[in-house]
This record gives C-alpha cells, structure tokens and sequence, in this order.
C-alpha cells in the first residue's frame, strides 16, 4: 500500500493525503478523519512522518505576478490564492517588475519550491517554444494570451477577456451616443501586447461606425501608469484638438484621465465623457463613477486554477478560455446633444 493507493480510495490527491498527515489546517477535520480510517484500515505507515513524501512530491502551485502596483492584479492575487487553498494545493506568489522576464522567474521559481504548475498573472502576448522550454511544468496565462506568439496552443492554457472585442464594445457605447471625436489613451499603438490589442478593438468600432480614425486623437504614453495617463490628457487638452470622449485601456488610466480633463478645465461627463475597462472595485467611488468594462475577476481566477489543476492531475487539457464582460454603467459616459 503506497500513498497514491492512500489517495485513490479517499478519491483525494497525493498531495492532499501528504497534508492531512502532517496536520496541515487547509485540510477540513471531516475530510482528515476520512483519510486517517483508510490509513489504518490498510495499515499504511508513513515513512519518517511523511516528510519524505512532502521531498518527493510537492503540493505547491507557484504565482508569477507581472508588474508590480497594478490594481487589477492586486484584486485577482487573493482570489487565485484563494482558489488553490480550495482545491488542496499550496500557493506561492512571486511579484516581479513589469519589464522582468516572467518565464525566466517561473522557471527559478518551479525548480526552487519543487513546483507542481505555474501561473502567470500578466506577461508577454508573444512566446515562442524557444522561450518556454526552460519551464518544467504546466503553465496558465491569467488575464492575457499568446495572441502575438507562436507557441501551439497545445502546450499551456490561457484565462482571458477577448480584448480586441471588449474594446470594441467599450467604444461602440460611446458611437451609439453619438459621440464620433473619440480618443483614445494607451501603451504604445504596436506593442505586441494589450495596447495593441485593444487599440485594434478601438478602430474596428470606429470603422463601424462610419468613422474615419483621426490620428490627432492617440495619446500614446509609452508606459502604463496613471501619471502618464494624466500627462497625455493634459497635451491632448492643450492641443486644440476636438474631442467629446476619451476610451482608456485601462481603469487607472482612466482615473488619471478624469483628474487632467477637469485641470483642464472640462466637466466630466458633461463636457467629456471617459469609459474604460476592468472594473476594479475602487472606481465605483470616483467622482463621477467611471463607466466600465467589467472584467469577471472571481470567474478569471477560478477557471485558471481549476484548468492547470486538471492538467497537473492528468484529469483535463490545456485549454483557452475567453470570458465575457459586463458593462457597469456608472456616470461617466453622456450622450453627445450637439
């Protein structure tokens, strides 16, 4: 009688039978004591404890952040640590520099702590085989995908929104009330990344629309933080450039881009309305609330632990998984009466 034996009668994993026998408290008294009765019932005798059992197979499923500050990611971390302690597995969260290079902390982290699975909370849109093979175990890419890579869609899973789509909408809002001098605030127009993605989303909605895209009407800039946000708002104000609406890629973005409207002058939505997307939480309490994309944040981190879960266990497959959005009407946004 092995342990993975232990394992298969309490309908459990290995890694679960390992904690319940050292007395971890992430596993419930009812389930223990189920574990324990097979334990004797087949006269089972871990070796040294079961610390030798914890040395040969660990329950630990590390978390690579990606940019360290953002409030979208700060809302996610609790749920997918959460989500883990859940199904029976150990988190380990690692935050990292947003110009860092994921794959290689991952790497040093799988091989550090023993890991079963990785997940990567924001990265790069554009991984090849080439950069993943120093990774030995299976991986989830949580709230963005492998849209500008080459890596087969066979060898990691992805949790995301459609972000060409969701911007798309998010800009469709603002035609649909007639706004047509709509601008957009981003990253960079071609960043291989989410700029990008929803930068594409912002023109597909515009052409749609019978709306010639106005160059004037970018503001890129080239780093994704709220004071740059403010900054490209403040030069597009002071520009002379007309504009009735601004669509941020971001909510932070967006927050920063109310602050420069109103220094400038403006009322927001009156003068100027602001839709954005993400959803988090504190913008339900800016003046006004920003209208915005909502990103299922519980549903993102869920569907990210249960799928690497379900490859790690040999139970599933790496798959790809777009969820949908919900707009949160808030006050920000105001059909355009002239």
């Amino acid at each position: 009688m092995t342990i993975k034996d232990i394992a298969r009668k309490a309908g459990v994993s290995v890694s679960t039978v390992s904690r319940a026998l050292n007395g971890h408290p992430d596993v419930s008294e009812a389930l223990r004591k189920k574990i324990l009765e097979i334990v004797r019932a087949e006269h089972y005798v871990p070796n040294s404890s079961a610390r030798d059992l914890v040395l040969q197979e660990s329950d630990t499923i590390g978390l690579i952040v990606r940019g360290i500050g953002n409030p979208f990611f700060t809302e996610l971390i609790p749920l997918i640590e959460e989500a883990i302690v859940r199904s029976g597995y150990t988190p380990f969260v690692e935050q990292i520099a947003t110009g860092a290079d994921e794959i290689r902390a991952g790497a040093a982290l799988a091989r550090s702590k023993k890991l079963r699975g990785l997940i990567f909370l924001g990265g790069r849109f554009d991984y090849t085989e080439e950069d993943v093979a120093v990774l030995s175990v299976p991986f989830v890419c949580c709230s963005y995908t492998n849209s500008f890579g080459t890596l087969p869609e066979t060898s990691y899973s992805s949790v995301s929104i459609d972000d060409e789509k969701t911007a798309a909408l998010a800009v469709t809002t603002l035609t649909e009330r007639g706004h047509k001098r709509i601008a957009v605030i981003l990253d960079t127009m071609e960043d291989h990344s989410i700029s990008e993605l929803r930068y594409r989303g912002y023109l597909s909605a515009l052409r749609d629309a019978g709306i010639e895209p106005d160059p004037a009407l970018v503001v890129e800039t080239n780093a994704f933080t709220m004071p740059e946000a403010y900054r490209g708002i403040r030069r597009l104000a002071a520009s002379g450039t007309e504009f009735t609406a601004v669509f941020s890629i971001s909510d932070s973005m967006a927050v920063a881009a109310i602050r420069a409207l109103v220094d400038a002058g403006k009322r927001v939505p009156e003068d100027c309305s602001v839709i954005a997307i993400d959803g988090i939480p504190f913008t339900e309490y800016t003046v006004p609330v920003l209208t915005t994309l909502v990103q299922p944040t519980r549903t993102m981190a869920e569907r990210s632990v249960s799928t690497l879960i379900g490859v790690i266990e040999g139970r599933g497959k790496h798959r790809h998984l777009l969820l949908e959005t919900g707009l949160r009407t808030g006050g920000s946004v105001r059909p355009r009466t002239v």
